[in-house]
């Protein structure tokens, strides 16, 4: 996988890619519309942010590029790629647990907290992208 050199762009499944981790400088992208929704992105190799509505959806430390994200009612599915691991925090439901897996292997059920914010660290090697899914149990 590589930068999204546009900072985001829609895909042909429906889903979105943003971000790019490799930025010296901070760079943002505001009021890309995507299926009727207006997204922002602010990315560079400290942090990758999402917004969407101007609503938060993603943030990852340090930054990371974001293949295919998709979130619906049952949660978040997408592929993230970075320089080294990175801890993400995704925007679901409130006080809701959810089973989470990265690369089709189980990292445990998590509780979101009050706000909706689910916090996950995953293990990031540059070069090589990691499925994660978040889904409701």
């Amino acid at each position: 996988m590589s930068v999204i050199e546009e900072l985001i762009r829609s895909e042909a499944d429906g889903t979105i890619s943003f971000g790019d981790y490799k930025l010296t400088k901070k760079s943002k992208l505001d009021n890309f519309e995507h299926q009727g929704d207006l997204y922002k992105v602010k990315t560079f190799f400290e942090i990758t942010k999402l917004e969407r509505n101007g609503m938060f959806v993603y943030e990852s430390v340090p930054g990371t590029v974001v293949s295919h994200f998709a979130a619906a009612d049952w949660g978040v599915e997408f592929e993230v790629e970075g320089s080294k691991d990175a801890q993400i925090t995704v925007q679901l439901e409130d006080d809701t647990e959810y089973a989470v897996t990265v690369d089709g292997v189980s990292v445990g059920g998590m509780t979101t907290n009050m706000s909706g914010k689910l916090n996950v660290s995953v293990e990031l090697s540059e070069g090589t992208a990691a499925k994660v899914r978040v889904e409701r149990r």
